[in-house]
């Protein structure tokens, strides 16, 4: 009975202190979160590619192109990080974290770039698990800046 007793106190402490008084359910589902706040993304490490555009109106109008896809995946919700990467020995050049896992379908994504069509980037994809409300900053993002990248 002891034993009982013991381990219904446990589980019932152990249950009581584990759960958060902020928790909005409605919220939770808006990201997907899982019971942790927690879902999968996809990081994309953008390294450099084997091909380098030397004629300057081309590079400028690939890099064009790469920006307006990042713009247009962050409008299909698709895109929650972009950024370049300052120079480093392992010649990454920048990241994205995409709201999205089926390989197929970033893979498709990534067509769209032409940077990454040409091979000016590279990119290598890995399997990320991170706050499901990462995308929540886009919107504080898009008051913050005075002049578009």
């Amino acid at each position: 009975m002891k034993l009982l007793l013991s381990l219904s106190l446990i589980l019932f402490f152990g249950n009581s202190i584990a759960q958060n008084p902020n928790f909005d359910e409605s919220l939770a589902k808006k990201y997907n979160a899982d019971q942790f706040g927690m879902k999968a993304y996809t990081l994309v490490l953008l390294k450099t590619g084997n091909f380098e555009e030397k004629d300057k109106t081309k590079r400028d109008s690939l890099f064009a192109g790469h920006m307006a896809n990042i713009n247009h995946l962050v409008e299909i919700n698709k895109m929650v990080v972009a950024g370049p990467l300052f120079k480093n020995d392992q010649n990454y050049r920048g990241i994205f974290i995409l709201d999205e896992t089926d390989p197929e379908k970033i893979k498709e994504l990534m067509a769209a770039d032409p940077t990454i069509k040409t091979g000016i980037f590279e990119p290598i994809y890995i399997k990320w698990y991170g706050s499901a409300a990462l995308p929540a900053y886009l919107e504080v993002n898009d008051k913050i800046w005075s002049k578009k990248p």
